[in-house]
């Protein structure tokens, strides 16, 4: 029997550390958070990606009374951003939430189906996404695309 290793790499970092493009994309996903309806569950959610021409989307959860009728802020921007701008890469993608409370000290990583939706979006374009989770206290930075968050993922390649 062989053993097989994953590794992420996850770079820490404060929101001062990030580059200027990268602090008004987290910015943009921040500012997203008070446009969330989550009426329900009080977590709102911010998403923003940065398209290869410069143009910023954001995007919010939106929650329903019949629950699985939601949609996480990843998908409802990733799926804006791919149907309005089809032809253009997204490179970045910044995530951000709140509580009643405020910001959350730490980062909150994107849901399953939502990294599903990422890696799709990448294989759309054939290229990796940048992913940058937003915390008051620290950011987390994933320069290798969602794969490091989705190891042994499953795609088109299985299907053919």
């Amino acid at each position: 029997m062989k053993e097989m290793v994953i590794n992420t790499v996850v770079k820490v970092c404060s929101v001062d550390e990030l580059s200027v493009a990268d602090r008004e994309v987290v910015d943009a996903a921040r500012a997203a958070t008070a446009n969330s309806y989550a009426v329900y569950s009080h977590f709102n959610v911010g998403a923003a990606v940065r398209l290869a021409d410069g143009t910023i989307i954001r995007g919010t959860n939106q929650e329903n009374a019949a629950y699985p009728s939601g949609l996480c802020a990843e998908r409802t921007t990733l799926f804006w951003a791919n149907s309005q701008y089809p032809t253009l890469p997204v490179e970045v993608l910044a995530i951000a939430a709140r509580t009643e409370q405020g910001e959350l000290d730490k980062p909150i990583p994107p849901c399953g189906a939502c990294r599903q939706v990422i890696l799709e979006t990448e294989k759309r374009f054939g290229k990796s996404i940048r992913i940058i989770l937003y915390g008051a206290k620290e950011c987390y930075i994933i320069e290798e695309g969602v794969k490091a968050l989705l190891p042994l993922s499953f795609d088109a390649g299985f299907l053919e």
